[in-house]
């Protein structure tokens, strides 16, 4: 699969989309965005409304794990694919002052709009790194929680992911994730095609091989769940839903 999929291609497809999500969020794309999104997954409106307005308009997540992740005051948490910050922002609000919160980005246009919210809002425990969710540009247990919306499954080496998110969990740590999956397993044509994984269709794992992946650097999955309430809105998507149960879920799971 790997060999025949153009990862180079699957970047920059990824980084025009996501740029594009940064700093036009009122396009039309394949997915829902903003406010209304978010509160319909489960984001509460009292952490919403304590965060930039501008952040929530460019959130594209696919579902909510907060309740699932229970970050603590005090805790260090990584945001993988950060985006424009809006999960980067509510784990602040749960960490406190005396915590911290990272973002992790390769996309420009969103890094440059999360720092400016950042600075603007006088999140002090926050911070925007760029870098790739394959290879982690921080040391071996530097956080308590890891956190990902929506990103993982744009990744053609997902068992890089997950190793290198045990590698710098502390012992422990709590890995909290909204991602795309399929029930079934899809065809070569989808899965080699770069096109198809920047729209969050071509790089869902079948959900047995998603587990399994987590489970290979030594995590324990303790709970996970259907998001029912997300939707995709382009046809072709839709289609791959219904052809291959292509869905959203969010899971917690415990470094061993």
């Amino acid at each position: 699969m790997a060999q025949a999929l153009d990862v180079e291609k699957l970047e920059q497809g990824i980084k025009a989309v996501y740029g594009d999500v940064a700093q036009t969020p009122d396009k039309e794309f394949h997915f829902e965005m903003g406010r209304p999104l978010a509160e319909r997954l489960g984001y509460p409106s009292e952490d919403l409304d304590q965060i930039p307005g501008d952040a929530i308009e460019s959130f594209a997540g696919v579902g909510y794990y907060f309740d699932l992740a229970n970050p603590q005051t005090g805790e260090d948490v990584l945001d993988l694919g950060s985006g424009s910050g809006m999960d980067v922002f509510v784990a602040a609000l749960h960490v406190g002052e005396i915590g911290s919160v990272t973002g992790l980005d390769m996309t420009d246009e969103q890094l440059e709009k999360a720092r400016r919210l950042r600075n603007e809002a006088g999140f002090e425990n926050v911070a925007f790194e760029k870098g790739y969710i394959e290879k982690l540009p921080f040391k071996d247990e530097s956080f308590d929680v890891v956190v990902s919306n929506g990103v993982i499954n744009l990744s053609a080496e997902k068992d890089r992911v997950f190793a290198e998110v045990s590698r710098v969990l502390k012992p422990d740590g709590r890995l909290a994730l909204s991602d795309i999956i399929s029930e079934s397993r899809m065809p070569e044509s989808i899965k080699s095609n770069a096109d198809l994984w920047a729209a969050c269709i071509g790089g869902a794992e079948q959900v047995d091989d998603y587990m399994k992946l987590i489970e290979m650097p030594g995590f324990e999955i303790l709970e996970a769940r259907d998001n029912a309430e997300y939707e995709f809105t382009s046809d072709q998507a839709q289609s791959a839903c219904q052809r291959y149960g292509v869905k959203s879920i969010s899971l917690v799971a415990r470094k061993r």
